[in-house]
């Protein structure tokens, strides 16, 4: 799975991948933590080119009677949900790229002990994309709102997001069975077009990986603290 990752690049490294036309990147901060039911930066076709808009992280299916449904949705498998009622709609037609440079996974050390692992890209400060889906939810009467958005009002429509994750390559399995989906920069186009993607692990020499200290466990620790390597720990 996927359940925290960071976003530490500037805007400059952002408009250069993804060829953005505006938006909000020139405001977002640098990200040590970033947690499923906070805003996360995501990239989306607008007529002919793309734009960055901030999407909770939490995918919201239409027809959700409580947004509550968001907090188990925050990632799809990659191998079924085209087929999935919670995520189909959204993978034919809403399909976004996340930007990250960096995931969080979680090795399990017996029955209660989990070291927490970064995986990044192998060249430094390497930015990327993780496959998305989005979604729009209208704001129900009386329905409970927390976090994020708890702004929100009846009648107001709330944009949420998921990570597509498949099988872990050769170099992550010991630590955790999944990864998310990081789409080579000649798949941006045809995945927002909606076109048929190889949703594939990333090569094993792409990435690497290290042990973290137990800061990244709590969603407010957001600082670079949380991707720095324990002692012996790569």
């Amino acid at each position: 799975m996927c359940g925290r990752f960071t976003l530490r690049a500037p805007w400059e490294e952002m408009d250069a991948l993804f060829a953005l036309g505006g938006g909000p990147g020139r405001n977002l901060r640098p990200r040590y933590n970033v947690a499923p039911s906070q805003p996360v930066a995501a990239v989306r076709a607008e007529g002919e080119g793309r734009r960055l808009s901030m999407l909770w992280w939490g995918l919201v299916p239409a027809w959700a009677k409580d947004p509550a449904i968001g907090h188990r949705l925050i990632n799809a498998r990659a191998e079924t949900a085209r087929e999935k009622p919670a995520f189909r709609r959204a993978f034919a037609a809403r399909r976004c790229l996340i930007p990250a440079d960096g995931f969080y996974e979680w090795e399990r050390r017996g029955a209660a002990r989990r070291q927490p692992w970064f995986i990044g890209a192998r060249e430094e400060g390497g930015l990327f994309a993780f496959a998305g889906l989005w979604e729009r939810w209208r704001v129900r009467e009386g329905a409970r709102l927390t976090g994020a958005l708890s702004e929100a009002g009846p009648g107001d429509t709330v944009e949420t997001c998921a990570i597509l994750t498949t099988e872990a390559n050769a170099a992550l399995a010991p630590i955790h069975g999944r990864m998310p989906v990081i789409l080579p920069r000649d798949a941006f186009g045809p995945w927002l077009a909606g076109e048929v993607v190889p949703l594939a692990p990333s090569p094993p020499e792409a990435l690497s990986a290290w042990r973290v200290g137990p800061l990244v466990n709590s969603a407010g620790n957001d600082d670079p603290r949380c991707v720095e390597p324990l002692a012996g720990g790569a």
